[in-house]
């Protein structure tokens, strides 16, 4: 594969892998090195890169698999979800506030779900990846992917419910 064969392949998606790794790993500085080591990896092998049907769903993969494996060295699991796509400039104030405070909260039962369910909802709702591309990168079938962001979205709406009907954080 030609240099520029490589990069026109792998250039697109360098945010999403950027972003999957910040998501894990919390720390810009450690999403920047783990994206250059995926990059790194990937221009190694880029002779390999050909037998891939989707190597984007392959780079997910290897980043997910690669930062998994620095939490482990760490011994760290405080992973936060970052989510900030939604801004509106005619908000009053009180409103902002309730706005920040529901996405907090919304944080929050984010990182008490299993692990499984917070990659999940970062890799489609946050990723927009399809059900058959997220079951390629966490090694599951499109059903099971399903299932578990659905549980997981039940858990958040049930939570939420909860707390507005008894005030209750």
């Amino acid at each position: 594969m030609k240099q520029t064969d490589f990069l026109n392949t792998v250039l697109p998606f360098k945010d999403k892998v950027f972003r999957l790794a910040k998501r894990l790993l919390v720390s810009t500085d450690e999403a920047e090195d783990a994206t250059q080591e995926l990059y790194l990896k990937l221009w190694k092998n880029k002779n390999k890169l050909e037998n891939y049907n989707n190597i984007e769903a392959f780079a997910m993969t290897m980043t997910k698999n690669y930062c998994l494996d620095q939490l482990k060295a760490k011994r760290s699991n405080n992973l936060s979800i970052v989510h900030s796509n939604y801004k509106d400039n005619n908000i009053s104030l009180q409103r902002d506030i309730e706005l920040k405070d529901s996405v907090s909260k919304v944080h929050e039962l984010i990182e008490a779900l299993p692990e499984k369910q917070k990659l999940i909802i970062q890799l489609r709702d946050v990723e927009n990846y399809e059900y058959e591309e997220i079951g390629k990168i966490l090694d599951l079938q499109p059903t099971a992917v399903r299932v578990a962001l659905s549980r997981a979205r039940k858990t958040i709406r049930e939570q939420l419910i909860k707390q507005h009907n008894y005030g209750i954080s």
